[in-house]
């Protein structure tokens, strides 16, 4: 398995205040896989995501990426699994102002000590950035900036993908657009594919789904 995820808890506050968002949930996905986490807003995709992205720890439960556990990992440890084996995609772009969409591509790539030009020119020829490769963030139109921010989480050739309501500031033709990229890319990657959503339409076109409530899977 690419992922494994056993029995995650998640909660938020002190005592009389402490909100459970996440129950025991546990799921699985395979090398090259994609699978969508559906539910309503406050359900608790983006901290289910954040948990597996290692960017936030959980209260209980246990993740092995490529059948290692990093559950327990500090600080230093999860940031290196992150930079070298997940690439992250959020709803907002997160692209840094001050590099353009070359620099912007690059960057998780440089960072993993994993930059491959060739791969760079491919990913931005496929994205349909080629012409923009100059150009600043402010420059680009939404989705424009939401393929910068795909190819630069595949830039570093991740193992696992992580997308956050990657289309939800989209229109429904960019963001067809940009889950066909997301998908192709993935597939050329070998990489798997875990993305929150709240659209079914996009949910479906995954090969698999689950859907989040009340903290639990179903």
């Amino acid at each position: 398995m690419l992922i494994e995820v056993d029995g995650l808890e998640k909660a938020y506050g002190q005592g009389a205040e402490r909100q459970p968002v996440l129950r025991g949930v546990s799921l699985g996905l395979e090398p090259g896989a994609s699978l969508a986490v559906t539910g309503e807003s406050g359900s608790g995709k983006s901290t289910l995501l954040h948990l597996i992205g290692l960017l936030d720890t959980p209260d209980a439960g246990e993740i092995r990426l490529k059948g290692e556990t990093v559950t327990g990992l500090d600080d230093a440890g999860r940031a290196l699994r992150r930079r070298h084996q997940v690439g992250l995609v959020f709803q907002q772009f997160n692209l840094v102002p001050s590099l353009t969409v070359e620099g912007n591509l690059a960057l998780q790539a440089r960072l993993a000590g994993q930059h491959d030009a060739e791969w760079i020119d491919t990913l931005a020829d496929r994205l349909g950035l080629a012409a923009f490769r100059q150009r600043y963030p402010e420059q680009l139109s939404g989705g424009q900036q939401q393929r910068v921010a795909v190819g630069r989480a595949l830039a570093a050739r991740p193992a696992l993908l992580l997308a956050d309501e990657p289309t939800g500031n989209l229109d429904e033709e960019t963001s067809d657009q940009v889950l066909d990229l997301m998908l192709e890319l993935c597939a050329d990657a070998g990489a798997g594919l875990i993305m929150a959503t709240h659209s079914r339409i996009a949910a479906d076109r995954l090969s698999r789904r689950v859907h989040l409530t009340g903290g639990r899977l179903s």
